[in-house]
């Protein structure tokens, strides 16, 4: 019990990240184990090689887009916190002072939406989700097929008809989603 304690010390910044996270004691603990077990050179920070030792990561055809990433571990963990299982409790039940959770159904689709924004303009172009269907499918569909779907579904959600996808119309065209389900890694809790 005592060596756990120690441990926990040792990560820096370790009540705010819990705080702002909402992971427990436990897990943060694991999740730092698993950052310096990637980070090999000790270098504080993770490099996309580092992350593709993580075999999910390695074949996910959207783990392309991490570019020169460089992540330290609270980076690592904030973005780990967006897919852990939403609590239980009644929503009414959180602080309205305090800023929404990670995980929370709104934040679930603000990373996600930043997936498809490649350029950051806040607009999900035709252009942009064709580039990111490509990474998905790969060559299991033709490019006839790719731009099909990625005009239908720019043009489904597209309700201000400027051609592109904000993020609202993002949020709208998936509001009967189960978001917190489908973007939730259970062993995260």
């Amino acid at each position: 019990m005592g060596s756990r304690g120690s441990h926990a010390a040792r990560i820096p910044d370790g009540d705010s990240i819990r705080r702002e996270t909402g992971f427990s004691q436990a897990s943060l603990l694991r999740l730092y184990h698993r950052f310096r077990a990637l980070d090999r050179n000790k270098k504080g920070y993770l490099s996309r090689m580092d992350l593709q030792q993580i075999g999910a990561l390695a074949v996910n055809p959207l783990g392309c887009g991490v570019g020169n990433l460089r992540v330290d571990f609270p980076g690592f963990v904030r973005v780990l916190a967006h897919f852990r299982p939403v609590d239980d409790e009644d929503p009414g039940m959180r602080d309205p002072k305090e800023p929404e959770p990670l995980n929370s159904r709104m934040n679930k689709l603000r990373f996600a939406f930043q997936l498809y924004d490649l350029d950051r303009d806040g607009k999900i172009s035709r252009h942009e989700m064709l580039q990111v269907l490509r990474l998905m499918v790969g060559v299991q569909v033709t490019e006839e097929q790719l731009e099909s779907i990625a005009d239908r579904t720019v043009q489904e959600a597209d309700e201000d008809g400027d051609g592109a996808v904000s993020f609202l119309e993002f949020a709208k065209s998936l509001e009967k989603m189960d978001i917190e389900q489908k973007m939730s890694i259970r062993i995260l809790k």
